[in-house]
């Protein structure tokens, strides 16, 4: 059972957050303000709207269960109504974070996203969840296993194939530079599978900003990702056209991370020294900064964000 919920007149100070993981979600938004302040039931409405939509679902659950105080609220819902799989997979997410942020242990967010997960067996979030876990406390062959658990019940999940490419990233770290690394097989492999329309169509800029991260951490690439040659060698150069290619043609207004990707993007083509390709991204990304890739590899990101968008829209 979760703790019980702080009282309602009790400050909550939190720190300050510069960065919106509910991006352009406006009901999103409202939901976690009203669940800061307790009030469970926007969560509830927002959920029961979202419905099967599970890449949604997967970015709103999310998001909500970072919210500081998400755990006890979520756990007052339950309380309320037992057999709500939307109460029980928040809680659960709830959990995750918690655990991922050291006050929670491991295991009992497992036991949560397992109960989750049979409560609501067609539903890939508590899958997520576990998934997110192992990013401190589970193997490789861990990792997999559950991603694909979560691609049986939607195969396309785009937070999930994000997640799996950076642990696939990780492999063989301190090599060097390799550009047939395994990851790009996947990557490659995965956007090929997806439906013409899919935003996984990024998934190979994705794993190449990936490499990145590992391979500037162990020191085989500068700190400063605008002055590596990783981004303009010719595999670099294929990756980004087809992906920028793909953006031009397919650009989808309606899907929940799509600004995830445009980061991505803005950020290779800045780092590509295509400014002008760049400076069209930042437009549409307005100031829905995400933290990856623009921390890569230990930077602030809206510092690292606004320094790019400014130098690309100044070449334009």
């Amino acid at each position: 059972m979760s703790p019980p919920p702080p009282p309602l007149g009790r400050s909550r100070r939190r720190a300050a957050q510069p960065l919106d993981g509910t991006l352009d979600d406006l009901d999103l938004a409202q939901a976690r303000a009203a669940l800061a302040q307790g009030r469970w039931q926007g969560a509830r409405s927002l959920l029961g709207r979202t419905g099967d939509d599970w890449d949604r679902r997967g970015h709103r659950v999310t998001v909500l269960a970072q919210e500081p105080y998400c755990a006890p609220w979520a756990g007052e819902w339950l309380l309320a109504e037992p057999e709500s799989a939307d109460a029980r997979v928040l809680l659960a997410l709830a959990k995750v974070q918690r655990a991922l942020r050291g006050k929670e242990k491991p295991d009992r967010a497992r036991e949560s996203c397992r109960a989750a997960a049979e409560c609501a067996p067609f539903d890939p979030t508590p899958w997520l969840g576990l998934l997110m876990l192992t990013r401190g406390t589970g193997t490789e062959e861990e990792a997999l296993r559950l991603f694909d658990e979560v691609r049986r019940r939607h195969p396309d999940h785009h937070h999930a194939h994000h997640l799996i490419v950076a642990r696939l990233a990780e492999r063989h770290a301190t090599a060097g530079p390799d550009p047939l690394h395994e990851v790009y097989d996947f990557a490659g492999a995965a956007a090929e599978r997806a439906p013409a329309d899919s935003p996984l169509a990024v998934l190979p800029v994705i794993a190449h900003a990936e490499r990145y991260r590992v391979l500037a951490a162990a020191g085989h690439e500068p700190a400063d990702p605008a002055a590596s040659g990783h981004w303009v060698g010719r595999r670099a150069r294929q990756v980004m056209k087809a992906a920028f290619d793909w953006w031009l043609e397919w650009e989808h207004e309606g899907h929940p991370r799509r600004l995830v990707d445009l980061n991505f993007l803005a950020h290779a083509k800045y780092c590509e020294g295509r400014g002008a390709e760049a400076a069209a991204l930042f437009h549409r990304i307005g100031d829905h900064i995400t933290p990856e890739p623009w921390s890569y590899p230990d930077r602030d990101p809206a510092t690292a964000f606004r320094a790019a968008r400014d130098s690309a829209l100044g070449t334009v």
